[in-house]
């Protein structure tokens, strides 16, 4: 592949990074696509295995057929051979009827076999069977059913070891490993990581309405040098949290918020404790689970909304929808992707005017054509605060701030 075809194939699928080993896995994917060979996807917790499989299929001669993703994992013992083989009416309680597993539904498509370690050892010897000849048997039943399917495995696990310790079949093994793609840890993409933080931080903030973050340069070093054990899904989550907790709602004069190391490092789990923490207080060390710092975050969110309505309603408006980006503007390179340099240690801690570079002349041409925006509006709304902020593009509130600033009372 040249570059582009590998960028468009990253835009596609929403992959971030120039890592040399994440682009060999996509290459990979896309050379052994056109083949029936079963592909075996190797990497830690939270690298983006999901995007592997997906890329195969779609540019196979099965991406017209059914693709199903499965988590071996999150299926209990009890059922995992009935979800992956069907089971027949009356074959244990509860099976009020026949039902297709996964291997038929998926008959001449592609089937994603997650975690594909944590299939119990009866059933591995079910799935060789299927792998070997395409036949499989429902549970309850003794008819021989055939199916046609490729399989793709995944695994965070060292099937290698499972199989020394007798959790893991060795001819299994061999015959999931015809192809093996393995995907890089984060902490082995150093020059990915600021990348991502910019994204994650991005797509937060026009989501949620918040400012987006920037780094200073101990920041970054602090950033990349992590180990990051739940590799991209872990630092999105810090990401998130700090873009909530560090910045302040977007206003029409400020964009970013920066964030020095020290602060960035209330954020940081431990290296010795795998959950996640937000810190709220830089002398508090306890952390919290993902869960519980979702919740807290979507409650805060919730609350600011809360106060803005009720500030809305006391004033006598209506409450006003999040700002909205103009449709018709289109960047050519989205922000999360400039080169993201750092900014001064005088900008730390505050919310930066974005027009700051902007020379004097440059401001007061701009505030004069605000008020001049503004004075338009009202006149040609007739003093309708509502309709002319619309027409300005900012909130009644705003309008409101303005008008008193500029003394059009």
């Amino acid at each position: 592949m040249d570059s582009q075809d590998l960028q468009r194939l990253k835009n596609k699928y929403d992959i971030i990074g120039n890592d040399a080993a994440l682009n060999r896995a996509l290459e990979m994917a896309v050379k052994i696509a056109p083949t029936d060979l079963t592909v075996l996807v190797t990497g830690e917790s939270g690298v983006g295995k999901e995007n592997i499989p997906k890329i195969i299929h779609e540019n196979s001669l099965r991406k017209t057929a059914k693709y199903f993703a499965v988590n071996c994992g999150a299926i209990p013992e009890g059922t995992i051979d009935s979800e992956l083989f069907g089971h027949v009416k009356g074959s244990f309680t509860g099976a009020v009827e026949t039902r297709k597993g996964y291997f038929e539904e998926a008959d001449g498509g592609t089937l994603f076999l997650d975690e594909i370690g944590e299939l119990p050892l009866p059933s591995q010897a079910k799935l060789l069977r299927v792998l070997q000849n395409g036949e499989f048997i429902k549970v309850g039943s003794s008819k021989v059913e055939k199916t046609n399917v490729r399989v793709i495995a995944a695994t965070n696990n060292d099937l290698v070891h499972a199989v020394e310790r007798g959790k893991f079949r060795e001819d299994l093994y061999y015959r999931l490993n015809a192809i093996q793609i393995r995907m890089p840890a984060l902490r082995d993409r150093k020059e990915d990581i600021y990348l991502f933080f910019r994204k994650f931080s991005s797509d937060f903030s026009e989501k949620s309405g918040f400012g987006k973050v920037t780094l200073t340069n101990d920041a970054i070093d602090l950033l990349i040098n992590y180990r990051w054990p739940g590799n991209i899904r872990q630092l999105k989550n810090v990401t998130e949290s700090i873009t909530a907790f560090e910045s302040e709602k977007l206003t029409p004069t400020s964009g970013r918020c920066v964030v020095d190391a020290a602060t960035l490092a209330h954020y940081m789990p431990k290296e010795d404790v795998n959950l996640l923490p937000a810190v709220l207080d830089g002398n508090r060390g306890d952390s919290m689970p993902d869960s519980d710092r979702q919740m807290f975050i979507k409650a805060i969110l919730d609350l600011k909304q809360e106060v803005d309505d009720l500030k809305a309603r006391m004033s006598g408006m209506t409450a006003s929808a999040a700002p909205v980006l103009n449709p018709h503007v289109v960047a050519e390179e989205a922000e999360w992707q400039g080169q993201g340099a750092p900014v001064s240690s005088e900008e730390i801690g505050k919310v930066v005017d974005i027009n700051v570079q902007e020379s004097p002349e440059q401001d007061l041409s701009l505030r004069k054509s605000n008020l001049e925006n503004i004075v338009k509006a009202l006149e040609k709304h007739r003093g309708n605060r509502k309709l002319a902020a619309q027409e300005v593009g900012i909130s009644e509130r705003t309008l409101y701030r303005k008008i008193k600033e500029y003394h059009l009372e």
